[in-house]
């Protein structure tokens, strides 16, 4: 790491410090005496705050600009890496700022179009609507009486972001390269993921893209309704989207006065979730509570409105496939299917004890089936099994960091409204019907139809292919005989010295034994 790097490091170890991270750590929890001992030190010498630890900790992480504001809200859905009470903090993490100082909106707006803003629109609202880490929101009219909403990335934001990720990247490789424990969370590739991800909040045309296509997904549904994108107008720092009048899913107040059936809404989140993983394959990420509204025109039919489409998910169809069947399997309570999947999906080494997984795996899932979401948390379900998976070499997988924090997402969701909800049982009918048309017969014929045409172009190629694919497990196998052949000659020769060596000292022994005669 650069100087730069070490000295940003260090600041970032004196804030934790003056927070008291330190004293969230459990010392028996450390692999090492040399840990241990050091962490016992910094207890003793910093002392924790007496103030509120959590309040700090929000209020300090704000402070240090949006890579870490994201970062918090990313690590507050993994409780089972971090202590409980660092969790609790990060989950009251609001990604919300002052309003830009001497901010000039209709000459931003005017600078980003490359066009007089009123050639464009009407008017727009000089107060935002909303202020976040890395862009604010006006209301503005256009022309022809249309309401919307301006979206504008901060000024200087993108070098910033930049900056503070290139300390994390440095961290991240030197804890990879000294700590089997950071290897094992593939550290480094979860900051570069995070980048990635930031860096597309920045691109409006990215982020654009994704609405349209959520929106796409959605036309024909009842579920979701995704405000249109006025692309014409959209640049690379500048959003201009449909403006809706819905109610946010935070105010539970306002949704019960409106006499809004909490049973359905619940319900049809749970759906809404399932169908955009497993029949779109491209589900909103980043689905906490400021993004998500609730149309209430009507109560009895109550529909989620999205917003902030800059996050968006996606896995290979691999993942999904085994995915799906984890959770098919689950319901099954076919928890030798599970331990199956996650040795096939190289989830969990080779040499793994399948049955002491399966034990430890029933266990933990027993308990939570045929119970309401009011009496057990998804959650606490979910930080049990990963525990219980870490101590059997369980990696993290990066690809499903984005999944598993909107399914905790909407779960919170969920108790909120209608504690009553149980996920299992609202979400395994749908399941049964992804397995049906993906694992069934008809998926099957459908999938060999769909391959005929290419299968029928390459059948002459077939003896090659069998050879391409068989050719490294013939070299393996080459070379393993080549590595036996040459163990076998040794143990000749081994055997010929040992033989050698017992004749020598025969002779030894015989010509001592004639001079003492």
């Amino acid at each position: 790491m650069t100087l730069q790097q070490w000295i940003a490091l260090a600041r970032l170890g004196r804030h934790a410090l003056r927070l008291g991270l330190h004293h969230f750590v459990d010392v028996n929890e450390l692999p090492n005496g040399l840990g241990k001992r050091l962490l016992s030190v910094m207890q003793r010498l910093f002392p924790a705050p007496a103030d509120d630890q959590a309040a700090r900790l929000c209020s300090t992480v704000e402070s240090l600009g949006p890579v870490y504001i994201k970062l918090g809200q990313l690590l507050s859905t993994r409780p089972d890496l971090l202590p409980a009470a660092i969790v609790e903090a990060l989950t009251k993490l609001q990604d919300r700022v002052d309003p830009i100082e001497a901010f000039f909106v209709t000459e931003a707006v005017s600078n980003r179009l490359g066009q007089p803003f009123d050639e464009v629109f009407r008017s727009i609202d000089p107060q935002p609507l909303a202020s976040a880490s890395i862009a604010q929101v006006h209301a503005a009219t256009l022309h022809n009486g249309s309401e919307v909403v301006i979206k504008l990335v901060r000024p200087g934001i993108a070098q910033r972001i930049n900056a503070d990720m290139d300390n994390l990247d440095a961290l991240a490789d030197f804890l990879c390269r000294n700590s089997a424990v950071a290897r094992r969370l593939h550290l480094t590739r979860i900051m570069r993921d995070h980048r990635t991800v930031l860096n597309r909040e920045l691109d409006m045309f990215a982020e654009g893209r994704n609405q349209i296509q959520l929106r796409r997904n959605f036309a024909d549904s009842d579920l979701l309704y995704v405000p249109r994108v006025y692309s014409e107008h959209t640049r690379r720092d500048l959003l201009v989207m449909e403006r809706v009048y819905g109610v946010p899913i935070g105010e539970v107040e306002t949704l019960r006065a409106a006499n809004v059936d909490f049973q359905v809404l619940a319900h049809k989140g749970v759906e809404t979730f399932f169908t955009q993983v497993f029949e779109h394959n491209f589900f909103h990420a980043d689905m906490h509570p400021g993004n998500i509204q609730v149309d209430i025109t009507d109560p009895r039919n109550p529909s989620y409105i999205a917003l902030d489409c800059a996050i968006v998910g996606s896995l290979d169809r691999q993942d999904i496939d085994y995915l799906a069947q984890n959770i098919l399997a689950f319901f099954n309570r076919d928890y030798r299917r599970v331990v199956d999947l996650h040795l096939r999906s190289g989830w969990i080494p080779a040499t793994t004890d399948a049955d002491a997984f399966e034990q430890v795996i029933a266990e933990v899932c027993d308990p939570i089936f045929n119970k309401p979401l009011a009496e057990i948390s998804f959650a606490d379900f979910m930080t049990q099994l990963l525990r219980t998976a870490a101590d059997f070499d369980m990696e993290i997988q990066p690809q499903l960091v984005l999944l598993q924090k909107t399914l905790l997402y909407i779960e919170g969701l969920g108790r909120q409204l209608y504690p009553e909800l149980d996920l299992w049982s609202t979400a395994w009918p749908f399941m049964q019907r992804w397995a049906t048309r993906n694992f069934g017969p008809i998926a099957v014929i459908t999938q060999i139809l769909e391959q005929a045409p290419e299968l029928a172009s390459n059948i002459y190629r077939l003896p090659e292919l069998l050879r391409q694919d068989t050719l490294p497990l013939r070299i393996e196998l080459a070379k393993q005989d080549r590595v036996l052949e040459d163990l076998q000659q040794r143990l000749t020769h081994l055997r010929r010295n040992q033989r050698l060596g017992i004749g020598v000292i025969i002779l030894i022994t015989a010509a001592v034994a004639t001079t003492l005669a």
